[in-house]
């Protein structure tokens, strides 16, 4: 479920040998006295009855990378490396991505600083 600045996320095993998670993605800009105007994440839930909450945060140019970051944190905490996302999910993610460009006024074409690709 899609909310301005919040994604949730829910699954539940289907048998025994399933995965179970409730996910909370809250994210908000914030200014780095280096890399100007970011995007700063909280995300915090359960994975399999195993609690936990992590921060990060991407410089503007950056910020739609964000599933990079929130997957490698699932993982971290026991969700499974999923090749693809489920499809309801879709349009929950499309709302998010737009959301972040409204609130970092991010135009189609916007250059990516050349030190964040190395």
């Amino acid at each position: 479920m899609f909310e301005p600045g919040h994604l949730h996320i829910t699954h539940a095993a289907l048998q025994r040998s399933g995965f179970t998670y409730d996910i909370h993605v809250h994210y908000e800009t914030c200014e780095d006295p280096d890399e100007g105007t970011c995007m700063h994440f909280t995300m915090q839930g359960e994975i399999n009855g195993k609690t936990f909450t992590e921060e990060f945060q991407l410089p503007r140019d950056l910020a739609f990378n964000f599933a990079h970051d929130a997957g490698r944190i699932g993982i971290k905490y026991g969700l499974p490396n999923l090749a693809a996302m489920p499809v309801e999910m879709h349009k929950d993610y499309d709302r998010m991505f737009q959301d972040i460009r409204d609130k970092l006024d991010i135009k189609s074409g916007d250059p990516i600083k050349p030190e964040h690709l190395e």
